[in-house]
């Protein structure tokens, strides 16, 4: 298997498509597909090494089926928006395509983070011998597969885990979000959730909030929220007693967003303006940055880990693991910001795991499922090296660093 079907033309995909261009001993036919076509026009020009591209609507599933059986793919690579997630899915059932995406599933009408749409497919993909490689971005992404090298390598037993993610970055703007706004606002605004002794908790949005110093980054102020690794997380860690995910948020970026929800400008239903319809999200959107145009004036540095606490050998044991990577040097390799750049250097590592062989079955299958080794050695020779630092453990039941 060598050729790969790229859907979405994004800051991320952008990666994508650039990063597998470095590597046509793998990646030996590449076509990358958008509703914008000059987005992909774009990005062609920018590529090492010649990609074919498309223009393609992903919400039409008989139009992503078409582009399938003519391009011929071994493998679809979903970056487009968590709403076409399905769609892209039907699309690889119908024409016996693997699958791979870096978010979960969610209505365009319900703010709800859930794989339940998606492990649905289980048995249809089953039964056409396919695999669906859900969440291999970063977090999801890594940050399950370092789970999963802990529970192998690190330890006997995981008791608690705490996902960890600063963008001490500075983009200079008054209020931009670093990969689709629309998405990014969802997830922040919606109510957060964790997971401790069998049950999950939920609490209201950004209401819990704690310092954690984070590797070559220093102490920042990080909000408790739900993010959808959480839940496969819960089934495939063995042992788990909590779990929860931890994210930075600058005052002003705090601030901008309270007075847009108070005023209602986050809301994903439609209301009425000048005698039509509206979504007051989607119309915000078109007003804030589009991410990828942050990338030339971003400084400073993305941080992300997990903390990983639980018994070795008998004894209490805590690690973290993690990655730091640059905004500046990811601009000067791709053209990306930090955020963009982990987003879609783990896709290509983990395109590579699925065309390689290194990670097979059938079924749909989350990250942390498959064996961690491979994908973490191919994730730190393309671009992200990481690193596990053992922590002293302080207070049993607080793994986090004081």
């Amino acid at each position: 298997m060598d050729s790969v079907l790229i859907i979405g033309a994004g800051a991320a995909g952008s990666v994508v498509a650039k990063k597998c261009a470095m590597d046509r001993d793998t990646f030996k036919r590449i076509h990358l597909a958008s509703r914008t076509l000059s987005k992909c026009e774009k990005i062609a020009k920018e590529c090492v090494s010649p990609i074919e591209i498309s223009q393609l609507d992903a919400d039409i599933v008989a139009d992503t089926v078409a582009l399938i059986k003519k391009f011929k793919p071994d493998l679809v690579i979903n970056m487009a928006l968590p709403y076409q997630d399905l769609h892209i899915m039907d699309a690889c059932l119908e024409t016996g395509v693997h699958y791979m995406d870096t978010a979960n599933y969610e209505p365009r009408d319900l703010a709800k983070f859930e794989y339940s749409w998606q492990w649905a497919y289980q048995e249809r993909y089953q039964s056409k011998n396919l695999l669906a490689v859900l969440g291999c971005g970063f977090d999801p992404g890594v940050s399950g597969v370092w789970c999963a090298y802990a529970q192998k390598h690190l330890f006997d037993e995981i008791h608690y885990i705490d996902i960890i993610d600063c963008n001490a970055g500075s983009h200079g703007q008054a209020f931009a979000t670093n990969f689709n706004p629309e998405i990014n606002i969802r997830e922040v605004t919606q109510d957060g959730r964790y997971w401790e002794n069998g049950q999950w908790i939920e609490i209201p949005a950004l209401s819990i909030n704690k310092m954690i110093d984070y590797p070559e980054v220093g102490p920042k102020n990080s909000f408790l929220i739900y993010h959808e690794e959480l839940e496969s997380l819960v089934k495939n860690i063995r042992h788990l007693k909590r779990i929860r995910f931890w994210m930075t948020f600058g005052e002003e970026y705090i601030k901008h967003l309270t007075v847009l929800k108070n005023i209602g400008m986050t809301r994903i239903d439609p209301v009425m303006h000048q005698g039509q319809k509206i979504i007051p999200i989607e119309f915000l959107k078109t007003l804030l940055p589009e991410p990828s145009s942050l990338a030339e004036n971003y400084t400073g540095k993305t941080s992300i880990g997990v903390i990983v606490q639980g018994i070795k050998d008998g004894k209490e044991k805590k690690v973290l693991i993690y990655n730091v990577c640059n905004h500046e040097e990811s601009n000067r390799e791709v053209g990306a910001q930090a955020v963009s750049y982990t987003t879609g250097v783990p896709a290509v590592a983990g395109a590579k795991m699925v065309l390689t062989g290194k990670w097979g079955g059938v079924g749909v299958k989350n990250v942390e499922e498959f064996d961690p080794d491979p994908f973490l050695a191919e994730l730190a020779k393309i671009g992200l090296p990481w690193h596990v630092q053992e922590l002293p453990i302080k207070d049993k039941a607080e793994p986090l660093a004081a």
